[in-house]
């Protein structure tokens, strides 16, 4: 039995407190060559389970929020329950297999069962295949829900043997089992707290560092409790989502980047920025400097701990440029905010709250995010998360993955959602919409794509 961190827990408890939103993660791997038959494909994933244990436990919560809810081994897993299998209707193409995917994670993940799925969508043009895996943001985070494609899939067309496997479910506790555990840990918890604090007080100088650096983030977080502008992007959500993207070239961004300026993040964002311009001017909308607020999810693992099954992020809020119609301009300004906030250490705070969370009584934290759950929203107005993809060519059955399409959940009143992941030499932009409130996601799509081409050709005359 694991405890889950406050931070896997939260994305539970939000799942909890907005019953038609789900908060599955996901990606569509592509590959070349035919499908694999049903029995291949779960004698792979079969192969493959004793590396991701999480794949074979399901989640018990604790009787009223004493204690985080924690994972327990299924002792009725069922793979076949877990891999699906769908064809996609003629002609196959990317419009079909974004309407699927729409349908896909717009069904919650039955809290049952160990939160994943994998489908194996047959019928892409081109004689290609696909793989859709759905897997709960309460298990992984975007870099380690990436890294499970290492996990999954082989770095040469041979492959590799199935792994060994002698695994047996342990029992699983019962409800009172769990309370009297959670109850002991909460008498237990003030010793924790002074063990914790001690080993604070003999790393002094570091622990004053990181009490600046939180406070100093703290006070740049402070300023999205002011509403930001009100616009369409922000609202009720329904239970059904659309999804589109855009494909571009590693090339661009870097050419981007050398001439202009600034990170990889700066030109990707600096392109969402003209794609939501694009989008409000398209719905007869101004947009203000402070229409979109976006979530930027910064990733705190130290190298190696990819492979970790859980969240380890911290974030920053960023205003994007909307107001700028100069591509030029708009780049330069996504660059000097996401410079500020970086100096104002907002994902440094972050962080630390969330490591002080870990040791807190979970009543405290539950009670309070239930009832923020249910207050209203307006600082923050989407989400835009850009997660590098494996750097080597994969391989699954003999077959090469010539892409990887990544999906961002949505919730809250955030109407729509952007997720960047590079494999190889292409960069993919994901564009989740609510159904209902966002069926011209392929407005804010093409103006994404618009408004990066913008860039690569100022940036091939900057004069």
């Amino acid at each position: 039995m694991d405890r889950m961190t406050p931070l896997d827990a939260a994305f539970l408890l939000a799942e909890d407190e907005e019953p038609e939103v789900s908060l599955a993660i996901s990606s569509i791997a592509v590959f070349d060559g035919p499908p694999p038959s049903a029995a291949e494909f779960a004698a792979l994933i079969a192969g493959r389970l004793p590396l991701v244990p999480r794949y074979r436990q399901k989640v018990r919560e604790v009787p009223f929020d004493l204690g985080p809810p924690v994972w327990v081994d299924d002792e009725h897993f069922d793979l076949d329950y877990h891999l699906r299998r769908v064809a996609l209707p003629s002609p196959g193409g990317d419009e079909e297999l974004a309407e699927l995917m729409g349908r896909v994670m717009s069904a919650r993940l039955d809290r049952s069962r160990p939160l994943w799925e994998y489908w194996l969508v047959e019928g892409l043009a081109g004689g290609r295949w696909a793989l859709i895996s759905k897997v709960h943001h309460c298990m992984v985070d975007g870099v380690s829900g990436t890294d499970l494609y290492r996990v999954l899939l082989d770095d040469s067309p041979r492959g590799r043997a199935a792994e060994p496997d002698d695994w047996r479910p342990g029992h699983e506790p019962s409800t009172a089992a769990l309370a009297t555990e959670a109850v002991r840990r909460l008498v237990l918890n003030p010793v924790a707290q002074m063990r914790m604090l001690a080993g604070a007080l003999r790393r002094a100088g570091r622990f004053a560092g990181v009490v600046r650096d939180t406070a100093f983030g703290l006070l740049a977080l402070s300023s999205v409790l002011q509403p930001a502008n009100a616009s369409s992007l922000s609202g009720p959500l329904s239970a059904q989502r659309r999804f589109t993207w855009r494909r571009a070239s590693v090339a661009d961004v870097k050419t981007v980047r050398r001439a202009l300026g600034g990170t990889f993040n700066d030109v990707v964002l600096a392109a969402v920025a003209g794609g939501f311009r694009t989008l409000l001017r398209d719905r007869g909308e101004v947009p203000h400097a402070d229409s979109v607020r976006t979530l930027v999810p910064v990733n705190i693992r130290a190298p190696g701990e990819e492979s970790i099954r859980d969240n380890r992020v911290s974030l920053m809020v960023a205003r994007l440029p909307v107001d700028i119609a100069n591509p030029v301009a708009r780049h330069a300004l996504v660059r000097n905010r996401l410079d500020a906030l970086k100096i104002g250490k907002e994902s440094e705070a972050g962080a630390a709250l969330a490591e002080l969370a870990a040791h807190e009584p979970f009543p405290l934290l539950s009670a309070p995010f239930r009832l923020a759950a249910h207050l209203p929203q307006r600082s923050v107005v989407t989400v835009a998360t850009n997660v590098p993809g494996p750097r080597r060519r994969l391989y699954a059955l003999g077959r090469p993955l010539v892409e990887i399409i990544p999906y961002v959940p949505i919730a809250s009143t955030l109407r729509t959602g952007v997720s960047i992941l590079t494999y190889g030499d292409q960069v993919v932009f994901g564009v989740t919409g609510d159904y209902a409130a966002a069926a011209d996601i392929d407005v804010l799509a093409d103006g994404i794509d618009h408004a990066l081409a913008e860039l690569v050709t100022l940036a091939g005359h900057p004069g």
